[in-house]
């Protein structure tokens, strides 16, 4: 049988290809939680998520070159305030970005020289097996609209990783990234609260752009986005005090966010 790539993304343990011939008895059954995503605190984002999450989480870019859109379910490491330890949601109504409810499947190459992709999963999960209950994923050798509806899912979010990689690459063309660095001073604390390690759009740069360039990102899409990830900013003084409300706070000189 086919590898999987051994470059694994973040919650996947191991990758399995999906196989009417291997896995012809094998069932999904629902998740009774994600307890993968209880110490998680930032999640890769695409850009067709940003109107729905910035309601709801901070909305950053992680360092270096290859920066990408982060949703930020808690502001330090090991730290969600959506989830409980039991990986069951606080509130129902929190939306959940599109990476996690992927999971456990994922399309990706085989061999690093193959051009298609092929649907694969994660076994360690414990929604997907031999089990006696569940819906089945095969039926006489061919795929059920379980898998269907699986596979469909899964372009679609490589379809939208492709449209964030766009955006990305023009943020970086125009120079709008910078170091981004947010203060919070508690009032029953006498040491602030200290988040850096990440990035986020320089407004200053942003307001200075050509009219030529402000026209081109107004057309593309690009600046709603861009407003998108500012308006969420935000949000990051409500996840430190849901982070309060719950217990969660570390000393005032340990926070860091994600990079």
């Amino acid at each position: 049988m086919a590898s999987a790539p051994q470059s694994l993304p973040l919650f996947y343990n191991t990758l399995e290809p999906l196989s009417s011939d291997a896995h012809a008895n094998f069932k999904v059954r629902p998740a009774t939680g994600a307890t993968f995503l209880a110490n998680q605190h930032a999640i890769p984002l695409t850009i067709d998520e940003f109107a729905m999450a910035q309601r709801h989480m901070p909305i950053i870019f992680s360092q270096g070159d290859d920066a990408v859109p982060l949703a930020l379910m808690g502001l330090n490491e090991g730290i969600n305030v959506f989830i409980d330890e039991n990986g069951l949601l606080r509130d129902s109504y929190t939306y959940i970005p599109a990476y996690v409810r992927r999971y456990p499947y994922l399309l990706a190459k085989l061999q690093p020289e193959a051009e298609e992709l092929t649907l694969c999963f994660d076994p360690t999960s414990p929604t997907i097996g031999d089990f006696d209950d569940g819906e089945p994923l095969f039926k006489d050798g061919e795929a059920t609209d379980v898998v269907k509806n699986i596979l469909e899912f899964s372009k679609q979010f490589e379809e939208a990783g492709a449209r964030t990689a766009a955006f990305m690459n023009e943020l970086r063309e125009l120079d709008l990234l910078m170091d981004g660095e947010v203060t919070i001073q508690p009032e029953e604390s006498d040491k602030p609260f200290l988040y850096s390690g990440f990035q986020m759009i320089n407004e200053e740069k942003l307001t200075a752009l050509r009219g030529d360039q402000l026209r081109k990102i107004t057309q593309s899409g690009l600046l709603p986005l861009i407003y998108a990830h500012l308006f969420s900013l935000q949000v990051m003084r409500e996840i430190f005090a849901r982070q309060v409300q719950l217990g969660l706070m570390p000393a005032p000189q340990a926070p860091q966010l994600a990079e």
